[in-house]
C-alpha cells in the first residue's frame, strides 16, 4: 500500500507542477475574467488550461481513476468508494487575478474519499507543499503543526468567502476571533490556509460554509498529517461532504471550534 501511495504522490506533485506552470506563464498579464455564480466568484481561460494540463499528467499513469475538479469536464462529486483525484487548477483565482502572490495548484489522491496523498503547488511563491506516506513537507523540508496551546497566543485564519447575501456571518465569524485569538489573518486560498495550519503558520482556520472537495481535501490532508485536527462544526471528524470546516494544531481546537460555532449563534 505505501508503495502504491508513494506512486500515487509522486503523480499528483507532477500534475500540481505542470498545472502551476500554466498559471505561472499568465501571471500578471492582461487576463479575460469570467464571473461564475456570483459576481466574486471568477474564472479565466488559464484556470481550465491549467486543469487540463493537470488531468492530462494524471491520465498518463493512472487513465482510468475517476478526477473530481473545479471546472468543466471533471466530476463534481467525490466517490464514496474506489481511487480517486481532487483537483483545482487555481486555487486563490481572485488573488490570481488581481496579481496577488497567494494561489496556487492543488492535486490530492483519494482512496474511499479519504486522502492518501497531496501536493499544493505555490509558482509565485516558490513553495511546494507534499504529503503522503513518509509525511509531509514543504520544500523537502518536513512540517509539523504549532505547538501553542494558548489561544490568546494563537492567530487564526476565517477561510472561503461569505456571500454578499451572508456577510453578517463573515463580521460574527471575524468577531469571535479577535474576541478569542491573538491575531487574525485571511489570505483567500482556502488550500494555503490549511498549508499555512500545517506549517505551523496559523494555529487554525474556519468557517461554517461547506466547501467544495477540490478547496479543502489536499489541506485538509496535510493539516492531519503534519499532527493537527480537522473536524465539521459538530466537533466531528471532517469529510468532503461536511458542514463547515475547523482546522487547527490540536492543542487549541476547543476555542477554534467554539469560534466557528458562534458564526450561526
Amino acid at each position: 500500500m505505501s508503495e502504491a501511495t508513494s506512486r500515487r504522490e509522486a503523480v499528483a506533485v507532477r500534475a500540481a507542477a505542470a498545472g502551476a506552470a500554466v498559471a505561472a506563464d499568465s501571471f500578471r498579464t492582461d487576463l479575460e475574467i469570467e464571473s461564475k455564480d456570483r459576481e466574486t466568484d471568477v474564472v479565466t481561460q488559464v484556470d481550465r488550461d491549467a486543469q487540463e494540463r493537470v488531468i492530462e499528467t494524471i491520465r498518463e499513469t493512472f487513465p482510468d481513476d475517476p478526477v473530481v475538479g473545479e471546472e468543466e469536464d471533471a466530476l463534481k462529486r467525490v466517490p464514496e468508494s474506489g481511487p480517486a483525484w481532487i483537483v483545482d487548477p487555481i486555487d486563490g483565482t481572485n488573488n490570481y487575478v488581481d496579481g496577488s502572490r497567494a494561489f496556487g495548484t492543488a492535486v490530492a489522491a483519494v482512496i474511499d474519499g479519504e486522502p492518501v496523498a497531496a501536493a499544493f503547488d505555490c509558482p509565485a511563491l516558490g513553495d511546494v507543499y507534499r504529503f503522503g506516506p513518509d509525511g509531509i513537507s514543504r520544500n523537502d523540508e518536513p512540517l509539523s503543526v504549532s505547538d501553542c496551546d494558548d489561544p490568546a497566543a494563537a492567530t487564526v485564519c476565517p477561510t472561503f468567502w461569505w456571500g454578499r447575501d451572508r456577510r453578517d456571518e463573515y463580521a460574527a465569524a471575524t468577531r469571535a476571533i479577535v474576541r478569542r485569538f491573538d491575531d487574525m489573518r485571511r489570505y483567500g486560498c482556502a488550500q494555503l490556509e490549511l498549508a499555512m495550519v500545517a506549517s505551523g503558520a496559523l494555529e487554525g482556520t474556519l468557517t461554517n460554509v461547506r466547501a467544495n472537495p477540490w478547496d479543502t481535501v489536499a489541506g485538509v490532508g496535510m493539516v492531519r498529517e503534519a499532527g493537527g485536527v480537522v473536524t465539521d462544526l459538530s466537533g466531528d471528524r471532517w469529510r468532503h461532504d461536511s458542514e463547515g470546516l475547523v482546522a487547527s494544531n490540536g492543542e487549541i481546537h476547543d476555542a477554534v471550534l467554539a469560534a466557528a460555532q458562534e458564526i450561526d449563534g
